[in-house]
Parts: structure tokens; C-alpha cells; sequence
């Protein structure tokens, strides 16, 4: 392994499913009784923007009732305290990184706690239900929609992410499917500019075959041991 100066990692929703966060994939995942095409494409919002709103305000609610687990601690305690370069980056759409205390980090796919304006771009910070038509508190169009990316939209800053994985000497997958792109991408892109790559996860990924080293188990319990032994 080379010296490592700088992390990026990768977060996905089986570190949150501990804390109660049903995940995308899963058999009782919270997408069921709901189709993709239902709920998270552009076409959705402008077929059926009562569903879609519904359905965001059901998870943003969700929130309320879950807290940050050992996982997301671990991190925390990493964006403290490791010296070098670190990006989190994470696929979930809840705050539990932000609340365990992590700051260096990025939403790829959006934040339920976030309404964004269709007419002129702003965000707000949003915490209660956002019925459809809901008013810009900056240009005051009635086009405020949740702050997600749905299928077949471009994922948030991704120039960042590439930037930091073409310098990153140590990629970090936790929690993810390996099937979701272009997420399911960085260990590849990170192999090509050098780094190491390992992968936490429950079981296998759809990536794993990319990994250097895998580590299968609860993120509760490998994340910390992880992070342990980078801090040393």
C-alpha cells in the first residue's frame, strides 16, 4: 500500500439501515408498493406531484426518529481527526452523517432536508412537509420540489468527486450495492489514478470483483474497526 495522504469514501444505504433507514433494495425496502417510475423521474413529478411529494414528506418524517450509529460516529471521529485530504461522499439522502458530526462530505443524490426551486435553482433548508406548489423564498415562483436526484438526472458535484478520486491514495466503498451508476464507478476510476480500494459491506457488492480487499459485516462494527486502524 502506498503512503496514504488523502480518503475519499464512499457511503451507501447499508450504513444507515442500522439505524433503521429501509434501504433502496431490500425486500422491505421503502420503495416497495411504490414503483421507481412512481415516485423518483422527472416524469413522476410532473404526472403525479401529490404522490411524489407524499412520498419524500413520508421519508423526511422518517428522520425524526432515528439517530447516527457507530458507523456514521466512526466516520465523524475520521473527518476529526485525520490530518490529510478526506471526502465523504455519500449516496443517502438523510443527515446522519451531518449529525454524527462529519463536515467534509457531499450529497451525490440530494438531502431530504432540502426543497429546491424548479423555476430559478435556490435551495432551501426544509424540515416539515412541502406540499406541491410550494413558493421560492427566493424568486417567489410556486415551484419548490425535493431536493432529490431523480433517475435520469445528473448526481450533484460530480467535478468534485472525480477531482478527489484522481487524487485519493485510499477509496473507501461502505454500505453500497455496486449497482447503482455512476457511484458504482469510483473504484474503478480510483484503481486508474493508483489508489488502494476497499470495500465494507454487508456481503458482496456488484463491485467487489474491483476491490482490492473486501471486509464483510455490519458497518457498525467494521467502520469503526476501519477507522481505527487508519487513525492508529
Amino acid at each position: 500500500m502506498r503512503d496514504i495522504q488523502s480518503i475519499v469514501v464512499l457511503t451507501g444505504a447499508g450504513i444507515s439501515a442500522e439505524s433503521g433507514v429501509a434501504t433502496f433494495r431490500g425486500p422491505g425496502g421503502l420503495w416497495e408498493g411504490h414503483r421507481v417510475e412512481d415516485v423518483c423521474t422527472p416524469q413522476a413529478l410532473q404526472r403525479d406531484p401529490e404522490l411524489v411529494h407524499r412520498f419524500y414528506d413520508a421519508r423526511r418524517a422518517q428522520l425524526t426518529g432515528i439517530e447516527p450509529n457507530a458507523a456514521h460516529l466512526a466516520l465523524a471521529r475520521l473527518d476529526a481527526e485525520w490530518p490529510g485530504e478526506l471526502l465523504i461522499v455519500t449516496q443517502n439522502v438523510d443527515d446522519l452523517h451531518e449529525r454524527a458530526g462529519a463536515t467534509r462530505m457531499l450529497h451525490m443524490h440530494g438531502e431530504l432536508k432540502s426543497a429546491l426551486c424548479a423555476a430559478c435553482g435556490a435551495r432551501e433548508p426544509w424540515e416539515g412537509a412541502l406540499p406541491p406548489g410550494s413558493a421560492c423564498p427566493a424568486c417567489g415562483t410556486a415551484a419548490l420540489r425535493p431536493d432529490i436526484v431523480f433517475f435520469g438526472e445528473m448526481p450533484y458535484r460530480m467535478e468534485a468527486i472525480d477531482r478527489a478520486l484522481g487524487e485519493a491514495d485510499l477509496f473507501v466503498s461502505i454500505g453500497t450495492s455496486g449497482a447503482v451508476y455512476p457511484a458504482a464507478g469510483f473504484v474503478q476510476t480510483a484503481r486508474y489514478h493508483g489508489a488502494d480500494t476497499l470495500e465494507l459491506n454487508l456481503e458482496p457488492s456488484g463491485g467487489s470483483i474491483w476491490f482490492a480487499e473486501s471486509r464483510m459485516g455490519p458497518a457498525g462494527v467494521l467502520v469503526p474497526e476501519w477507522v481505527a486502524q487508519v487513525l492508529g
